[in-house]
């Protein structure tokens, strides 16, 4: 049986939560970092303040340390808004699209064994110049190409991100010996994802066909451009 387009904007649903799931780690460190902070400058602020005598340009530096931590644990807390597929996205750059998504992979990849390697063109401040709408579509839409790749891939080691035209990217596999083990992995799912909800090729066909994007998928590769289809 078919399914309805009910029921494919439901397993897109899924496949949202399922990357979002993954990359609440990394968010929550982002959230938590300004917290450890501030209470260390609270800490010693109460010793400063407990001393027989108080020097105020240390109280005043704890207090902007304090207070500029406050602002980055704000702007943590109002990034949770870029998640939600809203229509008023104020849409993305290339580069901040690729510097965002490899930031919230890297660690869980790196965990794995496998690396993270993007072009050096894709990080320079001119490239993708241009804002692209839909930016938490696009940001959904790399994550699922990258779990994708790190999920289904026998063997894989790497996964390099390249720039494919002024307006796409190519994600590809990188598949071979392990550097750390110094062999060949031993099964096709040794670097998997420790998780049942593996993304496959349908699953990421659904989650690109419901944010409205055209993928080409190889066996190894996925490219795609950055404007709806």
């Amino acid at each position: 049986m078919k399914a309805s387009p009910s029921a494919r904007s439901w397993i897109a649903a899924g496949v949202r939560h399922e990357l979002l799931t993954r990359a609440l780690p990394a968010l929550r460190h982002d959230m938590s970092a300004p917290v450890s902070v501030m209470r260390m400058g609270l800490l010693m602020l109460r010793r400063q303040i407990a001393a027989p005598t108080i020097d105020p340009a240390v109280c005043e530096q704890r207090v902007a340390l304090i207070d500029s931590q406050i602002g980055e644990l704000v702007a943590a807390v109002r990034s949770l808004r870029d998640w939600e597929l809203a229509t008023n996205d104020e849409g993305i750059t290339r580069t901040a699209l690729v510097t965002q998504c490899v930031g919230l992979m890297r660690a869980a990849f790196d965990l794995h064994g496998v690396r993270l390697d993007v072009e050096e063109s894709l990080l320079a401040p001119s490239d993708g110049a241009a804002v692209h709408p839909s930016g938490a579509a696009l940001r959904y839409l790399l994550l699922g190409v990258l779990g994708h790749l790190h999920d289904s891939i026998a063997n894989v080691v790497g996964i390099s991100v390249k720039a494919d035209g002024d307006a796409g990217l190519c994600v590809s596999a990188v598949t071979g010996a392990s550097e750390e083990a110094g062999e060949v992995d031993a099964g096709p799912g040794a670097h998997r994802a420790p998780r049942a909800l593996a993304i496959d090729a349908i699953a990421l066909q659904s989650l690109a066909e419901d944010l409205g994007y055209l993928l080409v998928i190889d066996r190894d590769t996925v490219c795609f451009a950055l404007t709806p289809a």
